[in-house]
């Protein structure tokens, strides 16, 4: 029999030669006709009141049909607190906010009634960074925070500060972790915000039929998300938004949130729902349009004389920028995770999500965990060099193992890993032994570091993923799923795991790449490395119910019982007599008998998956479990420095992940790979910080 082991494999991404040719297309490349263009203006300033807005002059301009502000449309948004106006109504809080919308037949119509809007604005103090957000005297970003709604998860507000929420987690006692400490140690780190730099800027597109339908197509991670919320802000019912997604060029995060899909749907209104389109600019997209977060942290460690971990004292303190959105979520990640992987019974972390007058942030590749995972391995690098101990050695003894508790108090089951194996692994293959420093030429050492990492998934306890496979005459299959092909291959591996289920050539699988929230399974977001978990399950289970259904046809036809049937190679037959079969291509559309008569009729495969077990955490102490499952890993970097001028090079590095089952075998690696590519980028670096950010403690 043939071998249908596909899994594991290294399969061609079904979308690889659309890509490579350039017929793929992206929501900018779809065009319709009567297409009208949207241009933003923004504001100069970080935090001013708009005392005045003067727009007669770019009324008048050629092509223009309409211009909107903020006191217009005075909506107020948010993922969790709905603190955010879409367009800025009288207050701008971060530099180049939207303050005004022109629509114009053309981009240069547009862009010239934009440079003739006149507004008139009055500077205010300035939070410049998470530190300055927090003191006593700072400028208060948003004066009526505790009148905002607060939507869906969890968020905890500070009246009177710029404190948008605060995670508290809280294990063990600490006075008892600090009374079987013999080595403390604190550390304290600091980087900014930045960028995504996807090679697609964000584009959205909205047109409203006669019949109020409203389109949207948006290069988004979340359509069913940007429906829900158009849904909600407008008042529109649900059934008549219809978002698409087509192939989307790149994301790692910055493509969750709903940004320009408002702004869109405004400016199509404004124009008697016409077709209007808004190309963020690379300019705008790396400063309008949500970013990197920040971070400042704060770590204290004890450990005994051997290295055992006894007690962490963590503060991390992200910059959110002036508006709540996904920051909120992401500082909760973080404390979620707050320890690293590593075994320590008395922990109090307080992760804030705090207003400054920076770009707002949102999701990042790691969601939190990079910049929380730089505050403790370089606090456990200060503990390794205190001790005089191998700092892997450091942390092989602390690693975290199966029955041990994660921070939020979760008992930690066999799917969580093997982050000793990781060590041991990466040690291995980067000669850990010798380790440096080196002088290797003049002005120039070069040393080994390592670091290990973890990450849960953080998203709603509800989040769920659908599959729907349907069976052309031929006896292929059409996938069709929710998921967002953003780059990361999941639908490939999707087919992947379809075809090993029904035991078929891979080609046989046809996977629907578009996402159209009318006819498309529901699926949460693409986003949380919970794409692939979500819905590989489902795709198995939709897998599944089309075996059943086609025994049940085949049962009929062959007279033989459900049980004694085997489906595989395009056929459905008997277990021990396997000539007495029937081709699926004969029973997937229903079986005709010679005299015409039809049974069953076409089968459907359908599944789905939700994610369970998962609870919302105690806002107290943190106790619950926030996430399915555990990523984990180990790495080690060999880097050469310039004594002289400080530039520094990558001579090596390693990384060694414990994934479970792969289902791509190149994908994964390439997963890998870019992930590590990404993080060796030189914008993290340690500065000195302030007396007023040392003043500043948790509430331990």
């Amino acid at each position: 029999m043939r071998d249908y082991l596909i899994v594991g494999r290294s399969v061609k991404r079904v979308e690889a030669e659309d890509k490579v040719t350039g017929r793929a297309k992206y929501t900018g490349d779809y065009n319709s006709v009567g297409l009208l263009h949207a241009e933003m203006l923004t504001s100069p300033y970080a935090h001013a009141e708009i005392t005045n807005v003067d727009i007669s002059k770019a009324l008048n301009v050629r092509g223009v049909k309409a211009i909107l502000t903020g006191k217009d449309y005075p909506y107020l948004v948010g993922f969790v607190i709905a603190d955010r106006p879409i367009i800025a109504i009288d207050r701008v809080r971060y530099n180049v906010e939207p303050v005004a919308v022109v629509v114009a037949d053309s981009k240069s119509n547009s862009k010239m009634a934009v440079s003739l809007i006149k507004i008139d604005y009055k500077p205010l103090p300035v939070a410049n960074s998470p530190i300055e957000a927090i003191q006593p005297n700072a400028p208060i970003v948003h004066e009526k925070l505790m009148e905002y709604s607060r939507l869906g998860e969890e968020a905890y507000p500070e009246p009177n500060s710029n404190i948008a929420s605060r995670t508290k987690i809280r294990k063990g006692n600490m006075d008892k972790g600090w009374a079987e400490s013999d080595v403390i140690i604190e550390n304290e780190v600091s980087f900014p915000s930045s960028d995504h730099a996807a090679m697609e800027t964000r584009t959205a597109r909205a047109e409203i039929l006669p019949t109020g339908e409203v389109l949207i197509c948006s290069s988004t991670q979340g359509p069913f998300f940007v429906r829900e919320e158009i849904s909600k802000v407008f008042n529109i019912p649900i059934g008549k938004v219809v978002v698409t997604t087509p192939l989307v060029g790149g994301a790692y995060g910055g493509k969750t949130h709903v940004q320009l899909e408002y702004i869109v749907y405004l400016c199509s209104r404004a124009v008697g729902g016409r077709p209007v389109e808004l190309v963020n600019t690379r300019e705008q997209d790396m400063i309008s349009s949500p970013v990197h977060i920040g971070l400042n942290g704060t770590v204290k460690l004890g450990c005994t004389r051997e290295g055992v971990l006894k007690a962490a004292e963590i503060l991390y303190l992200f910059d959110g920028g002036a508006y709540s959105d996904r920051a909120v979520i992401i500082s909760r990640a973080a404390g979620i995770d707050c320890t690293g992987p590593y075994r320590i019974p008395n922990v109090c972390c307080d992760s804030i999500c705090a207003y400054t007058n920076h770009p707002y942030a949102t999701a990042f590749r790691g969601f939190g965990h990079g910049e929380l995972t730089f505050a403790i391995e370089r606090a456990m690098d200060k503990l390794a060099q205190e001790l005089g101990m191998d700092s892997l050695r450091l942390r092989l003894i602390n690693a975290l193992h199966t029955e041990d508790t994660s921070p939020t108090q979760v008992l930690l089951d066999r799917s969580f890993g093997n982050l000793t194996e990781c060590i041991n692994r990466v040690s291995a293959s980067m000669d850990w032994t010798d380790i440096g420093p080196k002088k290797t030429g003049e002005n120039k050492v070069t040393a080994k570091g390592a670091a290990c990492f973890w990450k849960t998934t953080s998203m709603p306890t509800d989040s769920q993923s659908g599959v729907i496979l349907t069976f052309n005459e031929d006896g292929s299959i059409n996938l069709s799923c929710g998921v967002v092909e953003i780059g990361q291959g999941t639908k490939t591996g999707l087919a992947q795991i379809v075809a090993e289920k029904m035991k078929m050539d891979i080609n046989m699988v046809h996977v629907f790449l578009p996402v159209n929230t009318r006819v498309t399974p529901y699926d949460w977001k693409t986003a949380a490395s919970r794409g692939t978990y979500m819905a590989g399950r489902a795709a198995i289970r939709a897998a599944e119910d089309a075996i059943e259904q086609l025994k049940k046809t085949a049962a009929i036809v062959l007279r033989s019982p459900e049980d004694d049937l085997v489906v595989s190679g395009g056929r459905v037959f008997i277990r021990n007599n396997p000539i007495m079969g029937i081709d699926i291509k004969d029973i997937a559309m229903g079986y005709v008998y010679p005299n015409g008569n039809a049974i069953e009729g076409q089968i459907i495969g359908r599944g789905r998956n939700i994610s369970k077990l998962v609870s919302r955490m105690n806002p107290e102490t943190g106790r619950g479990k926030p996430g399915t499952e555990w990523t984990l890993g180990a790495q080690i970097v060999e880097v050469e420095i310039d004594l002289h001028d400080y530039y520094y090079t990558i001579k090596k590095a390693a990384s060694v992940i414990d994934v479970g089952q792969v289902i791509n075998y190149m994908a994964a690696r390439g997963q890998v790979i870019g992930g590590m590519a990404m993080g060796l980028k030189p914008n993290i670096r340690l500065q000195l910080l302030s007396t007023a950010w040392k003043s500043y403690k948790t509430n331990c």
